[in-house]
């Protein structure tokens, strides 16, 4: 993943991940993300509306970062960057995934969750890894003892990550930014609470930047 894709998730510091039940309601739901100062989005293939999702958001919303999320087969990758993707997420690495990224020519971050899968991450060039499942896995503690082996990598922390721990997680000088499930509760996408979604993502812009000015 390039310095560039890697500074435009740090600053948004918290990236949400959804799985929306048609492309309409991705649109709304990321117009309610970017009303509230999120502009970065995971858009997760875990739903048959998934690639239709992020054609639609692409399309319809430029000013948001795209990154098309549960990418787990090599084929996807194609198939999210002809809809628009700009990035790409998996919950874990594989060679094949790689080549797969490489062939596509697309930024993407491979899911760890321990020393040897940074360490064949490392083989590959990458050290801009999402740590999955962040808080089953080991959660800030895990993370402090991988930075001291591979102080170059930084870690999209994501599983369990919420509003009560995000600050322990952002404080860390290894972690570029986290994502999680909590901007857009399951609920309020169901009931097209858009306002709801908006206003969970302007607390998640302010705490950020509180704890980047502190």
């Amino acid at each position: 993943m390039s310095d560039i894709h890697i500074e435009r998730m740090k600053a948004c510091g918290v990236i949400p991940v959804v799985s929306v039940p048609d492309a309409a309601a991705a649109v709304s739901l990321a117009r309610a993300l970017l009303d509230g100062g999120i502009d970065v989005i995971e858009l997760t293939l875990r739903t048959e509306a998934g690639l239709a999702a992020i054609e639609a958001v692409a399309r319809e919303c430029p000013q948001m970062f795209v990154i098309a999320g549960t990418v787990v087969q090599p084929a996807q990758f194609a198939q999210v960057r002809d809809a628009g993707a700009k990035a790409v997420v998996s919950p874990g690495f594989s060679e094949t995934l790689d080549d797969a990224a490489k062939a596509a020519g697309l930024p993407w971050l491979p899911g760890v969750a321990t020393a040897s899968e940074v360490m064949r991450a490392g083989e590959r060039g990458r050290t801009a890894l999402k740590f999955f499942p962040a808080e089953q896995a080991g959660g800030i503690a895990m993370i402090k003892a991988l930075a001291g082996p591979f102080p170059k990598v930084v870690f999209c922390p994501t599983g369990g990550v919420n509003t009560a721990n995000l600050g322990d997680y952002l404080s860390q000088k290894m972690v570029m930014c986290v994502g999680g499930t909590w901007l857009t509760p399951p609920a309020a996408v169901s009931a097209g609470d858009w306002a709801a979604i908006r206003d969970e993502a302007a607390k998640a812009r302010r705490r950020v930047d509180e704890l980047r000015a502190a």
